[in-house]
């Protein structure tokens, strides 16, 4: 395993130890969240009785491959916490997410739960966020005329397998290259004003608690 690999699976497993018997969790989805998934089937197995919601239906398939079954959302509560990646966070709280294309379900959750910890590697951790590309989801009906208002923003229209990438609403994601964002919540609002847009990749003050992996151990923040 790589320092990088090593890194998430330390952040993701210091998570993990926090659930506690009964409680009801938010599964995320990455590269990341894969370790806290894995963790948390064995601890399954081992006993632990516990609700979950997860975030993808590729999180909700990499659950059951571990002994998970995940609820639905309308049917699950409070979610006492929910266990998300990063791409980018910075120390006051803030990230962009939606690298793996569930920034929306990501949000959506978030906002029903308790607690949110963000569970990264180091390098995740920024002093200003905006290097890692900007997610936002559109829907596909005039997705053109989106584009062009977004086009001082340098845009790229996701693909895969030669085609659109699709998220699991059937949207489609424009990743926005802007290098440094100066005000997270200024542009939030001002890309959420645009008709068609569904929802950014920026969660601004979202998260309670960041736990960071480091080759010797995690750091964690607390807000």
């Amino acid at each position: 395993m790589n320092q990088k690999d090593t890194e998430k699976k330390l952040s993701a497993e210091k998570a993990v130890e926090i659930i506690e018997y009964g409680m009801t969790v938010g599964l995320g989805t990455g590269s990341t969240v894969y370790f806290a998934i894995k963790k948390l089937g064995e601890r399954v197995k081992d006993g632990l009785k516990i609700k979950t919601v997860s975030t993808s239906n590729s999180s909700t398939d990499l659950a059951r491959s571990f002994g998970i079954e995940p609820l639905s959302i309308d049917n699950a509560g409070i979610i006492d916490i929910n266990i998300d990646g990063a791409d980018e966070a910075d120390r006051s709280f803030n990230g962009i997410k939606g690298g793996g294309g569930a920034l929306l379900f990501e949000k959506i959750v978030a906002l029903n739960s308790k607690k949110n910890i963000w569970i990264i590697d180091s390098d995740k951790l920024v002093n200003q966020l905006g290097n890692y590309p900007l997610p936002v989801e559109v829907i596909p009906f005039g997705y053109k005329r989106v584009f062009g208002i977004l086009k001082k923003y340098d845009p790229a229209v996701r693909m895969k397998d030669d085609g659109f990438y699709k998220t699991d609403s059937g949207n489609l994601i424009f990743d926005l290259h802007l290098n440094k964002i100066e005000d997270p919540q200024t542009l939030d609002a001002e890309l959420k004003q645009i008709t068609g847009v569904v929802e950014t990749g920026l969660f601004i003050g979202i998260a309670d608690t960041i736990i960071i992996g480091r080759k010797d151990g995690t750091e964690i923040l607390i807000k």
